[in-house]
This record gives structure tokens, sequence and C-alpha cells, in this order.
């Protein structure tokens, strides 16, 4: 529920300088090095920095807004992972402020009757189109909320002619600080360690899912996402960057109906920057080297570059707009100053003037890609490409992965019904209650996105801004049946009123507990907690225990069919003491974050330690310890905003080294995760294997070989895995390899990977043999979303307990 901050009364005020804050401290430094409640006043990775306003005032300052105006409204619908307000701003013209419901009624109109929205739009040229303003979902991304705020004071406030003619055309949505945990802390990330902007396929934190809300409450027609900085890929003449992309464009886009805008608003963008150029102090030119008064335009990367900033991945925010019909745009801002703030302001205002001058013909368009998918009619792809349907199967014993995917399909607007009757496909029958998502339907697009295997595209283009794979059936570990498009399928169905099922537990005990879900092995942990006797197979878990309230609870709150057997093996399983190495910020990223929220997510009490705490204090009563992140967090010679991630001397370095070596020979167990902890681990001399590494922006899905034992139970033989800068081992034979990379040139599924034929049948997980030291080459906790392959952290943390 919504909870209304302000909604003002009428009044006059024209914006004419920047907001003011106090004044800015000559001391910056990165945090989350220790924890802090301080509002920071900068960061070293930018450039240079300059008084904006902290999140503490941006409540006051919304309100001292309202208070002037009867245009706008100001929400606080949700929080940050760190507890903090989100603050939602809603302006229209007063007689439209009054009729949001029937506004959003009419967006839905578009979803279900097309044609008839269309018409509508026709015989109703003032109707009113949405366009959401989305502010500095990276913290030190500081230009865009000052911009959003200076944007909001003048659409509330202002009565020149340009400002009512634009409110007469639009209904502006302001997401005002979208990470206000990084504003506060000056971090690109939240306080969880995850950067937002690669989170909307996932959708795993709380600011992301405030913003999907957003996006699905008003749909908006045009989507501006305000960012920085970006300063020269065009030249000293045009700073700063506005998309449309490059290729390759995401092919489940109805991408046609995008490009015939796209350009034309960026340039539209673009125009209002330089027709303001003179407007510009030019405040930090010596330092950045972008002269805002010389530009004659901006970088857009489809009309001035081949490839290198894509939109292919629907990670980012406002490549996931589009799914819902939005023209999506990336802005970067040059620099971080008050320059930088004119410059999101202008770039705002030329596209509103763009979507003011086109707004018929564009939202006939949006609602064009509804009604493509609604009619299964999509002419500019391969025939074939969309599936008719997909077929959902449910685990009776462990559902818990499939209902998470329906969940979230349901989230994000796709429909989802269930079979009423047993049905067969392809040879196969499925009982009543399976989940169909049938691909009829206006957000089809979403749907398949989500739901299909992805491709190769390593020979479409040299390289990708970020990953080019993210399929959710093998990362989630659920299975997604491809209905082909020219197969006959008709089965009866019902609308899916409610997903989440609750477990059973079967038979007096004691019990076996299927080591196959993050919920499961949630469940063990649970059990363990609580005090239940719990030991581990090689294949599952067992609880010695009879039937009890408490056991029957927490195994109906797990999802999981737990059930009875004979007898019970294997030596009792402890809580063990975890801790993981962290990374404060390193390149604006916390590298170990991904794997911290898997093992938190698996039901692990997981203990941070910095670099310099380890080398100075050891880890004490740690049974486990994670090094899951870059090298450069054991390295004394990173770039100076890096540095106070790192260590301080060799002198340190020593002591880091040292005191890995005590644990690990006192009986601790040492687990490295992906490319740069593998490099860690051989310079510390844990390890004598060769470790090869592919490029930078490789990543993708891989089929492995896993092999039998503790180490890879729940894994099939020939199954999924993910990587992420992709890591293998050769001269192995001191340890005991537990995985390898298929031995087949098709081992590598979907995303982007050149010259990956050295890893072809190469080990990817690999044991010491004479040491607890296991190096994982997977990224198996990648950004809180490779939930199938969390397990291989608990199978590492429990191996040889039984």
């Amino acid at each position: 529920m919504k909870k209304t901050v302000m909604s003002g009364m009428a009044a006059i005020t024209l914006l004419a300088a920047p907001i003011s804050t106090a004044a800015e401290s000559t001391e910056r430094h990165n945090v989350n090095v220790y924890e802090t409640l301080q509002e920071e006043e900068g960061s070293l990775f930018n450039s240079e920095n300059y008084d904006f306003l902290k999140y503490s005032k941006v409540n006051d300052k919304l309100q001292e807004i309202a208070e002037q105006s009867n245009r706008i409204t100001v929400e606080s619908s949700a929080e940050s992972s760190g507890g903090h307000d989100l603050y939602t701003v809603t302006i229209s013209d007063p007689t439209s402020k009054g009729k949001y419901g029937y506004q959003k009624s009419l967006r839905k109109k578009m979803f279900k009757h097309p044609e008839k929205a269309q018409s509508f739009i026709e015989k109703h040229p003032d109707f009113k189109v949405p366009v959401m303003i989305n502010a500095s979902i990276h913290g030190t991304e500081f230009v865009g909320s000052d911009a959003a705020l200076q944007l909001i004071e003048r659409f509330a406030t202002a009565d020149d002619k340009q400002t009512k003619e634009l409110l007469e055309s639009h209904i502006l949505i302001f997401n005002v600080v979208a990470n206000p945990d990084g504003r506060i802390d000056a971090t690109r990330f939240n306080s969880n360690g995850i950067d937002l902007n690669r989170d909307f396929i996932t959708q795993s934190q709380a600011e992301t899912k405030h913003t999907v809300e957003l996006i699905k409450e008003w749909n908006p027609m045009v989507f501006l996402d305000l960012h920085g900085y970006v300063k020269s890929y065009g030249g000293e003449d045009h700073p700063g960057l506005i998309e449309p992309c490059t290729p390759p464009h995401n092919p489940n886009y109805e991408y046609d109906l995008f490009s015939k805008w796209a350009l034309d608003q960026a340039e539209a963008m673009e125009g209002s920057i330089v027709e303001n150029r003179g407007d510009y102090e030019n405040t930090n030119t010596d330092d950045s080297g972008v002269n805002y008064q010389s530009m004659t335009g901006t970088y857009i990367p489809q009309r001035d570059d081949q490839a290198g900033w894509d939109d292919y991945p629907p990670i980012f925010t406002p490549m996931y707009a589009m799914y819902h019909g939005a023209y999506g745009y990336t802005l970067e801002a040059p620099t971080n100053d008050w320059d930088g703030v004119q410059w999101h302001y202008d770039a705002v205002m030329g596209a509103l003037e763009f979507s003011n001058n086109n707004k018929e013909e564009m939202i006939k368009d949006q609602i064009e890609v509804f009604k493509r998918g609604i009619q299964f009619d999509h002419p500019y792809h391969t025939e074939g490409f969309f599936p008719e349907a997909y077929i959902l199967p449910v685990d009776d014993k462990d559902p818990t992965a499939t209902e998470k995917a329906v969940e979230h399909l349901m989230f994000n607007d796709i429909d989802v019904s269930e079979s009423q009757k047993e049905f067969e496909y392809d040879g196969v029958s499925y009982p009543a209650g399976t989940y169909i998502v049938d691909m009829s339907q206006a957000k089809a697009g979403l749907a398949n996105t989500m739901l299909w295997d992805g491709e190769d595209i390593t020979d479409r283009t040299p390289s990708m801004y970020d990953i080019s794979a993210w399929n959710l059936p093998e990362l989630w570990g659920f299975e997604a049946v491809e209905v082909k498009a020219d197969s006959p399928f008709n089965v009866k169905t019902k609308d899916v009123k409610k997903v989440k099922t609750d477990g059973v537990l079967s038979g007096n005990g004691p019990y076996a507990v299927p080591n196959s879900s993050v919920k499961a092995v949630h469940l063990v942990n649970t059990l363990v907690e609580n005090g239940f006797k719990v030991t581990k197979g090689d294949e599952q878990f067992y609880v010695d225990a009879n039937k009890s309230p408490e056991l029957r609870k927490l195994v109906e709150d797990s999802g999981i069919t737990v059930q009875s057997i004979r007898e019970v093996e294997g030596k009792p399983l402890t809580s063990p003491k975890v801790t993981i190495l962290k990374d404060g910020g390193m390149n604006k990223a916390q590298s170990h974050a991904g794997t911290r929220l898997a093992l938190e997510r698996l039901g692990f009490e997981v203990q941070e330690i910095t670099p310099r705490e380890l080398a100075e204090q050891g880890l004490g009563n740690t049974d486990v310890f994670f090094y899951s992140g870059t090298s450069n967090l054991i390295s004394y010679n990173n770039w100076r905003p890096n540095a106070e991630f790192g260590l301080e001397d060799e002198g340190q370095y020593d002591n880091f080294k040292q005191n890995i070596h005590s644990f690990v020979e006192g009986g601790g167990k040492y687990i490295a995760v992906g490319a740069g902890a593998s490099d860690a681990t051989k310079k510390l001399g844990l390890t004598n294997v060769t470790v090869h590494k592919g490029d930078y922006n490789s990543n993708g899905i891989v089929r492995v070989n896993y092999g039998s034992g503790s180490l890879t139970s729940g894994y099939e033989e020939i199954d999924y895995g993910f990587v992420y800068r992709p890591v293998w081992y050769t001269k192995v034979e001191e340890t005991d390899v537990y995985a390898t990379y298929k031995d087949s040139r098709h081992f590598f599924m979907a995303g982007h990977w050149e010259n990956r034929a050295g890893a072809q049948g190469k080990s990817v997980i690999i044991k010491e043999k004479d040491q607890d030291i296991t190096l994982i080459g997977l990224e198996a906790g990648f950004r809180d979303h490779t939930d199938y392959l969390f397990r291989l952290f608990s199978n590492a943390i429990y191996m040889n307990e039984k």
C-alpha cells in the first residue's frame, strides 16, 4: 500500500539555480570498508565531485515543492535493501491528477483489447502518455537525482508556456532516488552489494522490484534512465551518451517498432542539449576534459558505432522496460557536477518535446507490440522463433524452483495457466495442474526472453557490454518444454490463482531430504539450527527424528516433500562458521556479494572479513572460508580508488598468506570461486595447478560433466554451469577432479566466448588431495541469479561430513 508523503497546494515558483546543499568536503574516500551511517561527500571513482543533494534532504525538498503545487503527488511505497524510503513523484496538470485510475485502466486495455485502445487514441488525441524518469540507480552517479529534482520543481510549479504544453500531453513519473543506499554510501551498488542495473531479469532486490512495480503500474510510453559518466566515446565535441544501442539487439524485442522512433528521439535529446550549450559553466573542464560550450552533439551508439554498447541482455532497467513496450533509453551524463545535472535536464526536456509532437503515432506503435503478442504475429521474426507455448512441469517432491519461476512470471505481467486435465505432448504425459505459458499474450517478448534457451552469439560481434546469457530454466533449475509453433496443442486450462504449495512430511521418521534445490538445503540448515540430528549422504540428507508438530511446520514452510526411510547414515552435521573475504567496492563493485547472498539463501550465517582484517587477525574460529572475487583484494599495488579495499603493503600480504596457510593446515576448508579467486589461490601458494582464463567479456551457459560424489551431489552427469570470465585448470595431477567442461566442441550453449576450444574437456571443479582446498571455476553465485548452482557451495561446505 502506498504511503502518501505529500500532495501539495498550488503556487508559482520557477527553478533558477541548482538546489543548495552543504559545502562539499575536501576529504573523499570510498566506503563500505567498515559499516557507517554517515552520508558521504563523494567518491574517488569520480574524477570530479560537487555539492549534490544528500539523500537525507530529498524528502524535505519534495515536501517543500509539494506545498507549492497541486500538480504533484509524492509517495513512498517501498524501502531499499538498507531500509531507506524509495520516493515516487507523479506530476500532471491538475485536471488529470484525480483521474490516474482512469488513465491506468486505459493502459490496461492495451493488453487485452489493443485494437480498441488504438481506436480510442484516434478519437481522443488529448490522451496523456506516461513518461518515467529513473534517477541514479548507481549511487555514485549523483547527477541523475539532482536533475530529477530540478525537473520535478519545474513541472510542479512553473507556469511558462512550454511547461503547460508538456503537462497537457504527459503524466510524469519520477523514481527520484532509485538507489538510496548507494547515494548515502557513495557506492555504485546497494547495501547488499548488488548492481541494481544488472538485476532486472532476476529482480532479487527490493529496489528492482519497486521499479518493476512502477513500470507495471504505468506502462510508460517512454522510459529515461539517468546515469553517468561517459566523457569521450564520441570525441571531444560529443560528450555523454544517449541510446539506442549498437547490435546485437535482443531478438525478443519487436525492434522495428522501437527503431522507428528511437534514433529520432535520441537526436531530439541531443539537439536540446546542444541548443543550451551556452548555459553550461564548464566548472570542471580542466579536470574532466569536457568543454560543454563547444559541444556539437553527443555519442549515440546506434548512429556512431558498430559494437560495444548493446541492448542484448534484459538486465538493464531501460532494456527491461522495452519488454513493456516502452521506448527505453540509458542517458550517460559526461561529468559529475552541476553541468552534468543540466545535461540530464536538457536531455529529458528534449525527449518530452519529441513525445509531445509524436505521441499519437508513438503510442499506437507501443500498442502494436502488445497486439502482435496477442495475435501471435511477429512479422520481423524468423518463422518459428516464438514457440506456441511453454510447458513447466512440476517435480512432486521439490516443486520450489518451478514455483519460484511461475511467481516471477506472474509478477512480471506474464499470464500463466494450469492444465485442468492430464495431457500429452511430444510423447510425454503431463498431469493436471501442469503450468503452461501460452505465448499468444501481450508481453510475449518478455515471457520468451525469460524462458528460452538463449543462443551463442560469439560470431556476431567482437564484444558484449555485459552478460549474453541469462536462461532462467537452466540457471534457476526448472524445466521449460518448448511447444513449437507448428505443433498441435490444445489443452484445456485455467488461470493460475495460487502458486506456492506447502511441503509434506510423509511417514513417521526417520526422513530423507533431497539435495535438490536452494529451498531444500535451506530446510536442512534450519533443521540443524533447531537442534535436529541431520546427516548427509552422497545424494541426500537424513533427518533422524520422529514426526512432530515442529518438524511438520518447518517442512510445510519449505515447500519440499520429505519422506520416511528405514535408516539414516553418516555423521551429524553442525552449523559451520562461514567467513567470506569482503570486497568493499573495488572497481565500483562488490565481487563477493553474489556468493554471500547465495550462502545466506542456502541458510548459512556468513561473516565478512576484509583483506586487512584477515591479515591482522587471522580467521579465528572460522570453519569455512570463501574467496569469491578479484585477485586485487590481496594486492597492495592497487589504483588509488581501489587501494583501501585491498592490502596496504607487502608486510600485510605476508601476514595474509601466513594466516590462510595456518587456517588450512589447521583443518579449515578453503573454497575459491571464479577466475579472480583461482588466481589468488595460485598466488598464495595453495595449489600447483595451472589456471587458464578466457577474456573479461566472455560469459555464458556451458555443459558440464559432473562427477559422482558429495561435491557434485544433486547434479546430473551432464548438466549446466555458468561462466563469467571463464576459468579452467590443467596440471591437475595433485587434485581430485570433480567436474570438467563437456568434451565436445558444442559444450558452450549460449552467450559470448571467443577462443574457447582450449577449455573443452578441461577441469572446472577440483579439490586438492592433501588439503581441504576446493576451486570452483564456475560462477556459481553470480549476482544472486544462478540458483541452480548454489548447491555447489553447500556441497563443498558439507563435503566429508559423513
